[in-house]
């Protein structure tokens, strides 16, 4: 079975480049063959780039969260394109909008996320789109500024009518290990509706573990039993599954092998 992590925050697992390199090999041993490590800042993009430069399952997001909105170096423009041409880089992200923990204020994380989708059209890469209690916000920016190589809602947190709403656009829908709570039901419902060639996976690593794993720091080693969860719900074979799900991550990010 091979799978894929779309979405995990390895820096954030441990800050020992030498534990990064342990997480990396062990999901890699757990049959995950790639992991976007994604970071919130461009600071961290670069440390985490060089810490796991041995590790060949990993690849790279670059770009800044809306958590960072109140914290940009003054050339962040420019280090998310120098970042964005780099070996093994294939998405800018995560960004996006998240009016839960009220980053800043709106028009300033709306700035930031449009410029983002501007370099990502630029670097001609998807975009990785980080989405807290702001769906509406990032729904009409999406009709207008979506990149042409499209994009993920990551950590998915809406509702299937929305999904149904957006399901004409160039738009992927990642879970991650909070699909497996048994009140997540709007997950459920929404994973139902939506065709398979649309669906990816992630850890999100260190956040939202498996639930059968409740308790610990989630690692992408974990993948496997979301991935066991979502072939329960749909009633799926998991080796299918896996597979279909595989070869969406690689065609999204522009992976061959």
């Amino acid at each position: 079975m091979n799978l894929f992590d779309t979405h995990a925050h390895i820096g954030l697992i441990h800050d020992d480049p030498i534990e990064q390199l342990i997480v990396a090999k062990e999901a890699k041993q757990a049959g995950v063959r790639h992991i976007v490590a994604v970071c919130n800042n461009v600071k961290d993009f670069y440390t985490v780039y060089d810490n796991l430069a041995l590790a060949d399952n990993v690849l790279y997001a670059v770009g800044i969260s809306p958590a960072e909105v109140g914290n940009l170096p003054g050339n962040w423009e420019e280090m998310v394109s120098a970042g964005a041409l780099k070996e093994k880089v294939v998405a800018i992200g995560e960004t996006g909008l998240d009016y839960y923990r009220k980053f800043g204020n709106k028009n300033a994380q709306i700035e930031l996320f449009r410029r983002q989708l501007a370099l990502a059209d630029k670097a001609d890469k998807p975009v990785i789109i980080h989405n807290r209690e702001a769906g509406e916000d990032i729904f009409d920016i999406l009709k207008t500024h979506l990149p042409s190589k499209g994009a993920v809602l990551h950590c998915y947190s809406e509702d299937a009518a929305y999904a149904k709403k957006i399901l004409d656009m160039n738009v992927m829908f990642s879970f991650a290990g909070n699909l497996t709570y048994k009140n997540a039901r709007n997950l459920h419902e929404t994973v139902k509706i939506l065709p398979p060639e649309r669906i990816l996976l992630e850890s999100e690593a260190p956040f939202m573990v498996p639930s059968v794993y409740r308790g610990k720091r989630n690692r992408p080693s974990y993948l496997k039993e979301t991935l066991k969860f979502l072939a329960r719900l749909l009633d799926r074979n998991e080796e299918d599954l896996a597979e279909i799900i595989y070869q969406n991550s690689l065609r999204f990010f522009g992976i061959t092998e």
